[in-house]
């Protein structure tokens, strides 16, 4: 099902400019999709069509098959969430206060906006006994990005805009953060529009990706096949020459190992020299952690793990035939 269909749109402002231009693709419920490109391609504005911080030029913004120009405005942002940049928390309210602000704009009861506000600071690693009654400016920007991403869910919504939510941050923060979020995502089903001007940002957090250039929409797809087949040399100058790098960091190995003929618990096959389980991967560990493992143990192949049976192997080989391809 599509939460998010953009169907032949077009936004010019009143002195003329063209944001963007026929744009038509479709957000599956569930996934996030990154919209990047270069600044001031449109991928912004985009975005705001689907709350209606900006309206279409032409063409038609559906949201769950309805047209969102027949949406009451109001109503419909309350029903999205929204993350920015700049986080744009309350600085006169508590966390507390902050993260309740569309809970309460919905008339929920005390009890339930309470359950939901500690479920949140609990999934953002923030205990509520700690962080409930701080203010905004005791806190460091990972945790003020983390009560703008905790705000933007509290009121339940289906779909969450993410306008650069980490872009003003450090760059370990940041990868933090990117790291968190995508394992909260796998517990939220929630549907993201995510908007990025880093291609490694887009590689990493995106189901698919929406790649802009100049008001267009030049290729939508998968990041596996993004980099195996970028459809114009814009695109390919996009994603830059180390393609096939690149690749390993969007393959996980349980799409290229090799299984066993029958399973067995790890054993020796999984055992360091001094007998501990460590030369093993999991399922779900890209092909950038599966070589960087190998060169750590010097070793050609490694087991991979699932619930402590062996369900298959990688090797080197395999490895950079996946780099090779994308190069």
């Amino acid at each position: 099902m599509n939460t998010i269909e953009f169907e032949g749109v077009t936004k010019v402002y009143d002195d003329g400019t063209v944001a963007i231009e026929d744009v038509s693709y479709s957000v599956e419920s569930g996934t996030t999709t990154v919209l990047v490109g270069p600044s001031g391609c449109g991928k912004t504005t985009t975005m705001k069509l689907v709350n209606r911080l900006e309206d279409p030029s032409e063409g038609t913004v559906y949201y769950e098959g309805d047209d969102v120009q027949e949406l009451d405005r109001i109503e419909l942002r309350r029903d999205v969430g929204y993350v920015i940049q700049e986080i744009g928390l309350f600085d006169h309210m508590t966390v507390a206060e902050n993260v309740a602000t569309v809970p309460e704009l919905k008339d929920w009861g005390r009890e339930r906006i309470n359950d939901r506000l500690n479920e949140l600071l609990e999934l953002m690693d923030m205990p509520p006994a700690e962080y409930r009654d701080q203010y905004p400016r005791e806190l460091s920007g990972g945790q003020r990005q983390r009560v703008g991403i905790a705000r933007a869910l509290a009121g339940e919504p289906d779909v969450m805009l993410m306008d650069e939510p980490f872009g003003a941050l450090d760059p370990i923060t940041r990868e933090n953060l990117q790291d968190e979020f995508l394992e909260l995502q796998q517990q939220i089903d929630t549907t993201i529009l995510f908007v990025t001007h880093s291609i490694d940002e887009a590689l990493k957090m995106g189901d698919k990706i929406a790649i802009y250039d100049v008001g267009k929409v030049v290729q939508y797809d998968t990041p596996q096949e993004i980099l195996e087949n970028p459809t114009n040399e814009f695109v390919e100058d996009f994603v830059g020459a180390d393609r096939g790098l690149k690749r390993l960091q969007v393959t996980q190995v349980e799409t290229i190992m090799t299984k066993p003929a029958e399973a067995s618990d790890t054993g020796a096959l999984a055992a360091d020299g001094n007998g501990n389980v460590a030369r093993v991967l999991s399922p779900t560990d890209s092909t950038q952690v599966a070589l960087s493992r190998m060169i750590q143990f010097d070793v050609t192949r490694l087991p991979v793990v699932d619930g402590g049976t062996v369900v298959g192997e990688v090797t080197k080989d395999t490895v950079y035939d996946i780099a090779q391809t994308g190069a």
